[in-house]
């Protein structure tokens, strides 16, 4: 099998040692597991993890899914009816999805602004929305809707040979201002203001068509989730978020971290500990 040319991937090499995105909100609860594993090697520089949420025993009632915003697009589906799987585009606040008492369900996680350039469509159009995945990229669905994924593990291998395959293929033509602009972002951890374009050679304008064609979003919008998602990263576990303080690491004051928090996670600071 072909692999993709050094100079194809290496826009693409420093997202894993720069961004780490997280979803905590249901890491402490005993009744849901939830689970990432690594793909490929060769997939890791543009998907994050496979992932796994699974209710571990019958609940009394449906369960409310809160994903906290994180810049990603994933892929996911019912492990028990993959036929039917899904989209999740870029979201600018936390999104919750409905699940009913006893589920299993399979994602993949994808860098930002890798999706749209393997499946080739303007990520602008799935901001905030979830669509059936036949209508994206019919052949992935059809997998999906042919194979039993018993496990994770199992899930994996499927996976990691279907994308391989679509990747080894895929004639990436990345454009380098954005990924300049990207890795200024991861850099400083999204407190660099690079929307005017100065740094990276590109009008503003053309900055945020880059942003919405590949993230789904502008330049602040998204340097504000990568700061939320440091935030997460470096805020102690088993500690209020308010009282240990960290946020002031990312934050001007409390009050623009307070509210910043609730859009992005879906509850107040004062509600979470670390983790």
């Amino acid at each position: 099998m072909s692999t993709l040319a050094s100079s194809d991937i290496r826009p693409f090499e420093m997202l894993r040692h720069l961004y780490k995105p997280i979803q905590p909100t249901v890491r402490h609860l005993g009744y849901i597991g939830y689970r990432e594993v690594l793909p490929s090697v060769m997939l890791q520089p543009f998907i994050y993890c496979y992932w796994e949420l699974t209710s571990r025993e019958r609940l009394d009632s449906p369960f409310a899914y809160q994903i906290v915003t994180d810049g990603c697009i994933d892929i996911f589906f019912d492990a028990t009816n993959p036929a039917e799987s899904c989209v999740m585009g870029y979201c600018d606040s936390h999104t919750s999805f409905s699940l009913t008492e006893n589920f299993r369900y399979i994602g993949i996680r994808f860098f930002p602004g890798v999706l749209p350039q393997l499946y080739k469509f303007n990520a602008g159009e799935l901001t905030n929305k979830a669509e059936p995945l036949d209508a994206i990229h019919p052949s992935t669905a059809q997998l999906l809707a042919d194979i039993e994924m018993t496990t994770l593990v199992s899930a994996k291998k499927v996976l990691d040979q279907h994308f391989s395959h679509l990747f080894s293929r895929a004639a990436f033509k990345a454009d380098p201002r954005f990924y300049h602009a990207l890795d200024l972002i991861f850099a400083s951890q999204g407190k660099e203001k690079v929307e005017t374009g100065f740094d990276v050679g590109v009008s503003p304008r053309q900055l945020r068509r880059l942003f919405g064609s590949y993230i789904g979003d502008s330049v602040k919008a998204f340097s504000q989730v990568v700061r939320f998602q440091n935030m997460l990263q470096s805020s102690p576990s088993g500690t209020s978020l308010l009282d240990n303080k960290a946020f002031l690491d990312h934050y001007y004051d409390q009050a623009h971290f307070i509210k910043e928090f609730k859009r992005l996670y879906g509850s107040t600071p004062g509600q979470v500990s670390g983790w």
